[in-house]
């Protein structure tokens, strides 16, 4: 398929998968009991603001509608791209307090780490029988990393979809209906997870499906921009760390990049950086932006970061107060983990087991 081909069919999955998206959240507000979400993270550094608009906040609601909630830390993830995993213990339970800070209740949402999963690990070796090279070298992520990558792609990366197939499906093997809550780059990771689910039942249990096709539920969120205009991201250094203190803050959003205007306007092609802060001081506001950029007027560049920092650390303030207290407690955040994980393994296990049953091989 060449690359005109490649885009319509892309398009035209997105088109449905909007659909399915609405009818799904249609039928969650009426039951949403009825639902399971499932969602997660590489532990590759800090959590940002960026991170808290495009996914937390959504996960937070969902849990509080009282859908039965899970997040995967995917730290063997780590590996698909990077030659170590230095610091990853304390990414993980940073990312652990992150996620109580915004509003995750462990007691709710099921937090588990990838690798101490065993059961969820072995599904890998009948779902990666299920897709073929092609499929998996079509992938967004794999494909991007071909283009920009000098050497030979490690079989792990390869398989990364596989990988995030096992984590969604291991909770998609009982009935209900479970929801993955995603922006639109995202949507090709779901839909080979979607694949293996339908190929799988054809396969192996036609009669009584093991697997319901996971849901992806599109986020409106826009992309949020880095303070220098560009996606924000660990990897530019441009982003504003939910654990980041006041005066780090400050000194951030004071040393990020402006233009010379005097007047401030919201346009973010001629003024990308400019409408950066914008974004950030009208997410945390709950304003518009360009109701923000008229009252700060002719105060220019200086003006409007001062705004900014004001904002968000006001916004800031309580999940930094809750950070400070779970910080306290390292083995409680650590004994989360432990309960998350053994819930976890429980539910990979059964899966597990239902699948050597679909495949016939059960010997004692």
């Amino acid at each position: 398929m060449d690359e005109e081909g490649r885009e319509e069919e892309a398009s035209a999955t997105f088109l449905a998968a909007k659909e399915r998206s609405a009818k799904t959240e249609e039928k969650i507000d009426k039951s949403p009991s009825s639902f399971k979400m499932i969602t997660g993270d590489r532990p590759t550094g800090r959590l940002h603001l960026g991170h808290f608009f495009g996914s937390l906040k959504t996960r937070v609601e969902l849990q509080n509608k009282g859908l039965k909630c899970a997040i995967v830390i995917a730290d063997y993830q780590v590996i698909t791209d990077r030659d170590t995993t230095a610091h990853i213990e304390d990414n993980v339970l940073e990312m652990v307090i992150d996620y109580m800070a915004c509003g995750i209740d462990p007691e709710k949402t099921m937090i588990f780490t990838h690798s101490y999963i065993p059961s969820l690990n072995q599904l890998m070796l009948p779902f990666m029988s299920l897709v073929s090279e092609a499929e998996l070298a079509r992938n967004p992520t794999v494909h991007a990393e071909m283009l920009a990558s000098n050497h030979s792609l490690t079989a792990l990366l390869l398989t990364y979809p596989v990988h995030q197939s096992c984590d969604i499906l291991f909770y998609s093997a009982d009935g209900i209906p479970t929801v993955v809550p995603v922006g639109k780059d995202n949507l090709p990771h779901i839909q080979i997870a979607r694949t293996i689910a339908k190929r799988f039942n054809s396969r192996f249990s036609s009669d009584r499906p093991t697997f319901s096709a996971p849901v992806a539920l599109l986020s409106e969120a826009p992309e949020i921009p880095g303070l220098d205009g560009r996606k924000m991201s660990k990897s530019y250094k441009n982003s504003i760390m939910l654990c980041a203190t006041e005066e780090e803050t400050k000194d951030l959003i004071k040393k990020s990049p402006s233009d010379s205007e005097r007047k401030i306007t919201f346009d973010p092609v001629l003024r990308p950086q400019i409408s950066a802060l914008l974004t950030t001081a009208a997410l945390t506001t709950g304003r518009s932006e360009k109701e923000i950029a008229e009252d700060i007027g002719e105060g220019g560049a200086g003006a409007l970061k001062s705004f900014v920092s004001e904002s968000v650390n006001e916004f800031l303030a309580p999940i930094r107060e809750k950070r400070r207290e779970l910080e306290k407690d390292k083995e409680g955040v650590r004994e989360i983990l432990r309960a998350g994980n053994e819930k976890a393994e429980k539910i990979a296990a059964r899966t597990l087991q239902k699948v050597r049953e679909a495949m016939e091989m059960v010997y004692y």
